[in-house]
């Protein structure tokens, strides 16, 4: 049986591997296994509305845009809404579609004192397949975890 602290030892180093300036990366299920059984950890997913309507959510995440459908245009009150939403001193997992945004909010919530920050790897639908698809390979959905359509 994984054990909370072995995992975050894991995604630690996955993080210093990849030079990130926040705690580390876990793999989709890693993240879904901490945000289980650590108390207090908080599972950020910043897809925009457009995709949480459109590809699905996790129940129970915090849902907030790190940049809005259409036209992308970043959130400018992306950390002024996080810190209303979840603790400082939370364990907090970002989770984008494959992990680009995700990460770029990890960076900033790291920035902005956050110090138990980690970037889920895959995000909710991973990269495309060779035919083009997301969402079969890799990520959360693929794994199988929970979401659902709204």
């Amino acid at each position: 049986m994984p054990t909370i602290s072995g995992i975050l030892e894991r995604a630690q180093q996955r993080g210093k591997l990849a030079g990130l300036s926040y705690a580390g990366a876990l793999t989709p299920t890693e993240a879904h296994f901490i945000w289980c059984h650590a108390p207090g950890a908080r599972l950020v997913d910043v897809r925009s509305h457009a995709e949480w309507d459109l590809v699905g959510e996790i129940p129970g995440t915090v849902q907030l845009e790190w940049q809005a459908y259409p036209g992308w245009v970043p959130n400018p009150y992306f950390v002024q809404q996080l810190k209303q939403q979840v603790d400082v001193e939370a364990l907090v997992m970002f989770i984008c579609r494959s992990g680009g945004r995700s990460h770029q909010a990890a960076v900033v919530a790291h920035n902005a004192g956050y110090t138990e920050v980690y970037n889920v790897l895959e995000g909710f639908e991973g990269d495309k397949s060779a035919d083009g698809r997301r969402g079969q390979g890799c990520g959360w959905k693929a794994v199988e975890l929970p979401w659902k359509h709204r």
